[in-house]
């Protein structure tokens, strides 16, 4: 019963309204800002070399890795395969259109993250929606930064994540174990799992950041070397697939309720892939050395670019490609894992869950630090490391409940998070889009 009412929940909050909000507001802020991810993409790429450092921790391309370690994860792989067995292939169009405009937002969180940093209860300088609240709308904004600290401490639980790669180890290695015995399998899993990530997250941003910056560009790599396999064994069936993405895009076959359930379903999974909008990024934007703001603005855009554009079309193109995604429910990674299973057998589905399993662990790392530095906001350093131990106990319960309410949680969460952030970007975008003209007449980038 409480799981159907956070279904419900949910679904209410992240339909049309986080539709209008997000995507409407990404809209918005691709027009205001000229069209920054098109006129300047391959600036965002030069960006990557910081050249004048202030106060931070980790590097501009640290940062990057370490937040798109987040967003390339369990989403780019089971959220896509959410996406399509609800909306169907068209969803994924919409995702491409979330990713364009979650792009412009990027941009804008990570300009600002930089000009209004913050500092926690010891003195250290932090970044995140919070500090941006605090320092660039005023203190009496604060409850507003609380909320979002508040709700972070929620979204930040890698619920889906942890929830997603114990079933997927289950469904390879012990495929007829079912009912009491999956739950202890899952359990143990789970367990194991949460060993493991805890020897990164209580090793801090330093070993968060190290490690994310080497896995994430070799499992990018990997996944499109394992998807361009498939694409040269079915290279026949790539016509149908991007056929069947743009025809079930602007498909009125269902009535104009169905195409608008295909577009929210795919904004709403593109949410969780990229965050755009959500404020997590900021976080680890604002660790960044990096003094120029705008510049960090440009590196975080790329983003969206690396996970809801081109991760997230690696998925989508196997899991349409076999045609596994007609089934009852809910169903995610599983959907995956069968259609690789198919395109290649034998080896597919173990390829991929090798895959799933970096994916998936890059994500727990990056989340770890998001929730911490909520933490830090509400509680203070000296407390905050308390929610290390609730964040590693939480991967246990996520490990063992059903995906529709792991998905739900995320989802509710991550639409509450927003409501803040958005609203200070907005506030602020103005002194962004100023500062991006001043940055552009001086720039010899």
């Amino acid at each position: 019963m409480i799981g159907d009412i956070v279904i419900n929940i949910s679904d209410t909050i992240c339909g049309y309204p986080l539709f209008v909000w997000l995507i409407g507001g990404g809209l918005f802020l691709l027009i205001y800002s000229r069209g920054v991810p098109v006129r300047k993409f391959g600036t965002a790429i030069r960006s990557l070399r910081t050249r004048k450092e202030g106060a931070g921790e980790i590097s501009s391309f640290q940062a990057l890795m370490s937040a798109v370690a987040a967003t390339v994860g369990m989403g780019n792989i089971a959220g896509v395969a959410i996406a399509i067995v609800v909306g169907g292939p068209g969803a994924i169009f919409w995702m491409w259109v979330s990713a364009m405009c979650g792009m412009a937002t990027k941009f804008f969180e990570g300009t600002l993250t930089i000009m209004y940093k913050g500092k926690n209860s010891q003195g250290e300088t932090k970044g995140g929606p919070m500090y941006v609240i605090t320092e660039g709308l005023g203190r009496r904004f604060r409850p507003l930064a609380v909320f979002f600290a508040c709700a972070g401490l929620i979204g930040c639980l890698c619920i889906m994540q942890a929830n997603q790669l114990t079933e997927a180890l289950v469904t390879v290695f012990f495929p007829s174990q079912v009912g009491d015995a999956s739950f202890w399998l899952r359990l143990s899993f789970g367990i194991v799992l949460t060993g493991i990530v805890s020897l990164v997250v209580f090793g801090g941003l330093h070993r968060i950041s190290k490690v994310a910056s080497r896995m994430v560009p070799a499992m990018v790599a990997v996944y499109f070397l394992l998807v361009l396999t498939v694409i040269i064994l079915n290279f026949g069936e790539l016509p149908r697939v991007f056929g069947a993405i743009f025809s079930g895009a602007f498909s009125l076959q269902a009535g104009i309720g169905g195409f608008a359930g295909v577009a929210i379903t795919g904004a709403r999974r593109a949410m969780l892939v990229n965050e755009a909008g959500i404020g997590t990024a900021m976080m680890m934007h604002g660790a960044s050395r990096n003094a120029e703001p705008v510049r960090e603005g440009y590196v975080a855009m790329l983003g969206p670019a690396i996970d809801s554009g081109l991760v997230c079309t690696l998925t989508a193109i196997p899991i349409i490609m076999a045609d596994c995604y007609d089934v009852e429910g809910v169903m995610g990674l599983s959907v995956a894992l069968g259609s690789f299973d198919s395109l290649i057998p034998v080896f597919g589905k173990y390829l991929l869950m090798a895959l799933v399993v970096v994916f998936a662990f890059s994500t727990m790392f990056s989340y770890s630090y998001y929730g911490r530095t909520c933490a830090e906001f509400l509680f203070g350093k000296e407390r905050a490391r308390y929610y290390d131990v609730f964040y590693l106990l939480m991967l246990l319960v996520a490990s063992v409940i059903t995906l529709d309410v792991a998905v739900s949680i995320m989802d509710m969460a991550f639409a509450l998070m927003s409501v803040p952030t958005m609203f200070a970007v907005f506030r602020l975008s103005p002194k962004v889009v100023k500062a991006m003209r001043e940055y552009e007449r001086g720039s010899s980038i």
